[in-house]
């Protein structure tokens, strides 16, 4: 008899509503009529993801399905580094912020998706690590960073990611005094600089901007870091719009390079975001953990 591998979904039952909850079941239902056992785990609060998928790390789980926004994603992974076994990971898209799965172009469809599980073409991505803590995507600190906690539940849900940046823009003027004295170090960039925001990003997809950090790769054991400097506000604007295309690189204003280990610090009291949640304070080092992490492509 063929062996019947075991899949654990961890789902996020506030991410995505009714409709998600719908493609879970297409997907369980195409999977067990395949032969895969399934079984379902919702989470209710903050680390419910991570030790989950660390309890699946030490039982015999073949495959896991992520479903819900960045910060169940980024949980899983978590809970994969920890767990000290790579299992690999199919991720759902839910939630209002999809942007690992947005840059991996993964599928949103029941039938695709199972389609994908069942093809088993599985790649090995970076992870970053920043002090003890773990991102997918990406770690950002000053400017707008903080926005994601200030947006109000509706607007999410009606606005989707571009109601972050609509409340980002509207902050600039409030915070064109308040730039942060950032201290960066790495073998490729070293300044103490006046910015309004850095990133540390793995994916070139980050707010809904896909090419925010235009050279990023998930598979190439670096790190792409963005900065942008202290400058007018017609500067500022200058850059969003160059965002789209992802000419800000170019700008003077903005700093763009890669590496494998950086440490930041500021003189002011500064906090950074992980993969859209409350991160910590500054200072930080952080590093990239090359093929970390195993997902369904």
């Amino acid at each position: 008899m063929a062996y019947m591998k075991k899949v654990k979904v961890i789902y996020n039952p506030s991410a995505g509503r009714q409709t998600i909850q719908k493609r879970i079941n297409t997907i369980c239902n195409i999977l067990m009529n395949n032969g895969y056992i399934v079984g379902k785990f919702a989470t209710r609060g903050k680390n419910d993801a991570m030790n989950e998928t660390i309890k699946c790390c030490e039982e015999d789980w073949d495959i896991l399905i992520a479903c819900g926004g960045d910060g169940t994603i980024n949980e899983v992974a978590t809970g994969i580094v920890k767990g000290k076994r790579k299992i690999p990971v199919a991720i759902l898209a839910a939630g209002t912020v999809n942007d690992f799965a947005t840059f991996m172009n993964l599928p949103r469809s029941a039938k695709e998706f199972a389609n994908m599980i069942m093809r088993e073409n599985i790649i090995d991505v970076d992870l970053g690590k920043v002090n003890d803590k773990y991102f997918v995507n990406v770690l950002a600190g000053g400017l707008l960073s903080n926005v994601a906690h200030q947006v109000p539940v509706e607007a999410k849900t009606v606005l989707g990611r571009s109601a972050y940046y609509i409340a980002g823009l509207r902050e600039v003027p409030k915070q064109m005094l308040n730039a942060l004295n950032v201290s960066i170090k790495s073998e490729e960039y070293n300044s103490q600089d006046d910015v309004f925001l850095f990133l540390v990003t793995n994916s070139s997809s980050i707010g809904g901007f896909k090419k925010l950090a235009p050279k990023a790769q998930v598979e190439d054991g670096l790190l792409d870091c963005i900065i942008i400097k202290k400058c007018e506000i017609l500067d500022i604007v200058s850059i969003f719009i160059s965002l789209l295309k992802g000419d800000h690189i170019n700008n003077p204003n903005v700093v763009y390079f890669k590496t494998k280990k950086l440490k930041i610090s500021s003189s002011n009291k500064a906090q950074f975001d992980i993969d859209g949640e409350y991160g910590g304070e500054l200072p930080i080092a952080l590093e990239v953990l090359p093929s970390s992490f195993s997902i369904f492509t």
